[in-house]
């Protein structure tokens, strides 16, 4: 069968090809993973370039990893001078396909909000694959949220205010966690911020197979990050709802969502379908598909979708959280 593919938005072409030169100079094979984690390491700056002279405070903590495991490194950020009474929290989960990437890797989400609706952000560095096969990023995450939550008061914000966040890998890892805290009766999140998640190791669906060597995190990079973090045990039934929470039976009783994907791109699929499951419970998600858009688009164009979809999912936060 012959799978076309959604075409892109003419005004995203732009963004997709300086997105390609920068970011996905090197396809991400088994044997390239080192060198695309050093070019992605080389287009983030430091915490205190990212944060110039805006008006905000950061600082790193070491908190309590999984069982048997290492201590789990955060950086919390907030406005300068501590936040107000009663302030949001945002707990950040970085992509990168759980094979490349560090906790800087969207900080800058963290500091913008901090500066314009005063929130707390906290973000996350999890141990990566195919050193750390899962569970092993998931449980990180999961006890950094903990461990957040936990900790609600002595940074400044109101626990009942807090929403898991995470794009691309980590948006699977932000479902896995609503996941993770439901089963483990822990602390409930507000929401659940899932942007283009990758969420299904199966890699099966149509939209999958219409960017198969084309675009921004195609079929071929989907495929090794998947071998990475599953290893043989990919595609079997010995893969957990808290390693990929596709797999999950019941999709109930998780914190509303917000789950956004663009039309032409690999995930496309796998989100709506993941959508449609928690409608089916009863669940809440709001659902946006963005014509014509490719993995990561609002973030690396201005075009008028793009500005769209930022506009919609601050919203959300904004309902979700009060802002």
């Amino acid at each position: 069968m012959t799978y076309v593919p959604v075409p892109y938005d003419p005004e995203l072409e732009e963004g997709l090809a300086a997105f390609l030169a920068a970011v996905e100079v090197v396809p991400l094979r088994a044997d390239t993973i080192q060198r695309n984690r050093e070019i992605f390491a080389a287009l983030v700056p430091p915490m205190a370039e990212i944060a110039g002279d805006r008006p905000v405070e950061w600082w790193d903590v070491d908190v309590p990893g999984p069982a048997g495991a290492p201590d789990v490194t955060v950086t919390v950020v907030r406005p300068k001078g501590g936040p107000r009474p009663g302030a949001a929290g945002i707990y950040e989960i970085h992509g990168g396909g759980m094979v490349v990437g560090t906790r800087f890797f969207g900080i800058e989400g963290l500091i913008q909000s901090a500066v314009e609706h005063g929130t707390v952000g906290v973000s996350v560095e999890y141990r990566l694959a195919p050193e750390h096969p899962a569970p092993a990023a998931a449980e990180d995450c999961y006890a950094g949220y903990v461990w957040t939550a936990e900790h609600a008061e002595e940074l400044g914000f109101d626990p009942r205010r807090l929403v898991v966040s995470g794009f691309s890998a980590g948006g699977g890892l932000t479902a896995a966690v609503g996941i993770m805290a439901r089963d483990r009766q822990g602390p409930v999140a507000a929401g659940l911020y899932l942007g283009a998640p990758m969420i299904d190791d199966r890699n099966t669906s149509v939209s999958s197979r219409q960017y198969d060597g084309i675009g921004a995190w195609d079929r071929n990079n989907n495929d090794t990050a998947w071998n990475a973090i599953l290893g043989a045990r990919r595609g079997t039934a010995d893969v957990l709802p808290h390693e990929v929470p596709a797999r999950a039976a019941d999709l109930s009783g998780l914190p509303p969502m917000y789950i956004e994907v663009g039309a032409a791109e690999v995930f496309r699929d796998e989100a709506a379908e993941f959508a449609r499951r928690v409608w089916e419970t009863g669940g809440q998600a709001e659902l946006h598909v963005w014509a014509g858009g490719y993995h990561g688009f609002p973030g690396t164009s201005d075009a008028r979708v793009s500005r769209a979809a930022l506009a919609a999912r601050l919203s959300w936060f904004q309902r979700v959280l009060d802002l």
